[in-house]
């Protein structure tokens, strides 16, 4: 498992160094009123390679299981950095309506993720150690799908724009879906724990000869 730590070491390394570059070079940069395609195919990119070698490789997807599920999770502290969303929000400079969802679901994982990480990675709260997990999901999901479809959903509002370079972009481009990938192993580690609400078998009670 070594070797598949300093090879995953690398590819972050790697992966990091592209999405600056790339948000250096504006080539995430669209029109103000055009959907940031570039921008949401660099967050769902990283995603579907994991995916892909998760399923394909017996030898990575044992790897990835063997990280501290509490460790996954308290990486998602940072999220409560989701209030610098609401902050540009009010200077206009992102539109209210993928802010504010954006910014309080960041939030709200954030600020729970340590009470989550140290009370709930264990069997007895698989299930809303999972539940917790994919509402991380869900919140990342639509922050990205809203700031996708700005252009679409409010063509004369304000636009995403600020999202698609730097510091911003690497937010889109890196951390949401180094972050999604997290979830994603969080939940495949609990669904291998055993179920803590399953009744026991009655075993047959021996009658003694007379």
């Amino acid at each position: 498992m070594t070797g598949y730590a300093k090879l995953t070491q690398a590819l972050l390394a790697a992966w990091f160094v592209v999405s600056l570059v790339a948000s250096a070079l504006h080539l995430y940069r669209t029109a103000a009123y055009q959907p940031p395609l570039p921008l949401g195919l660099a967050a769902v990119t990283p995603i579907a390679v994991f995916l892909v070698w998760f399923a394909v490789s017996p030898r990575f997807r044992e790897f990835t299981l063997s990280l501290s599920p509490r460790l996954l999770t308290l990486a998602q502290t940072w999220r409560v950095g989701g209030f610098v969303f609401l902050a540009l929000a009010t200077y206009r400079i992102l539109p209210w309506f993928f802010a504010l969802p954006a910014g309080l679901g960041d939030m709200a994982v954030g600020a729970t993720a340590l009470a989550v990480a140290l009370n709930r990675d264990s069997p007895a709260h698989r299930t809303s150690f999972i539940a917790w997990q994919l509402f991380g999901m869900a919140d990342l999901v639509i922050a990205v799908a809203l700031g996708t479809l700005a252009g679409i959903i409010q063509p004369h509002g304000v636009p995403t724009a600020a999202m698609t370079v730097l510091p911003l972009s690497l937010i889109p481009t890196f951390a949401v879906p180094l972050l999604f990938i997290f979830h994603i192993i969080c939940v495949a580690q609990a669904r291998r724990w055993p179920r803590q609400n399953q009744v026991p078998s009655p075993q047959p009670v021996s009658v003694p000869a007379a």
